[in-house]
């Protein structure tokens, strides 16, 4: 299971020089880059009250290569649980300028006890559990989305 799960996570990577640098941006697209390389995950983006407060809840299983952006419109100090989520995540907290502040590895499925990201966060990207530490993604990655001020971001659309 191990071996097919690396496999998977590696189809979410881009190894080649032109990868997610020269893409379109786009907001259901999230791309992270780093030392370790690049990913790119299919996204649906939580900005509204409803759609954060739902998140993941009651998603029974998330393909490889896909996740959940949570994007707030101005930076704050952001904590979240897992109630009512079925599956473990990785949670990714990022700050304004669209760089890894905290990663938070295989949150446990319906645990209530609160995950604290850190201040100044703008953005949430969970995926699968375990896939942040496959792919590399750390503290100091860069993340790119339309969501980021063009003028402020790292890694700018």
């Amino acid at each position: 299971m191990r071996y097919i799960l690396s496999a998977l996570a590696l189809t979410v990577v881009f190894l080649s020089t032109g990868g997610a640098g020269y893409a379109e941006c786009r907001a259901d697209t999230v791309y992270l880059r780093g030392d370790w390389g690049q990913a790119r995950f299919s996204v649906d983006v939580a900005d509204t009250f409803e759609t954060q407060s739902r998140g993941l809840m009651f998603v029974e299983d998330m393909p490889l290569s896909k996740g959940m952006l949570f994007v707030y419109d101005r930076p704050k100090s952001l904590s979240f649980w897992m109630r009512n989520t079925l599956i473990p995540l990785d949670m990714v907290f990022v700050d304004p300028f669209g760089v890894v502040k905290h990663v938070h590895s295989n949150a446990i499925p319906h645990d209530l006890t609160p995950i604290h990201g850190g201040d100044g966060l703008v953005a949430v990207l969970e995926i699968n559990g375990g896939l942040a530490k496959q792919l590399g993604i750390t503290v100091g990655s860069e993340m790119r989305h339309p969501s980021f001020v063009k003028s402020l971001a790292a890694w700018p659309c």
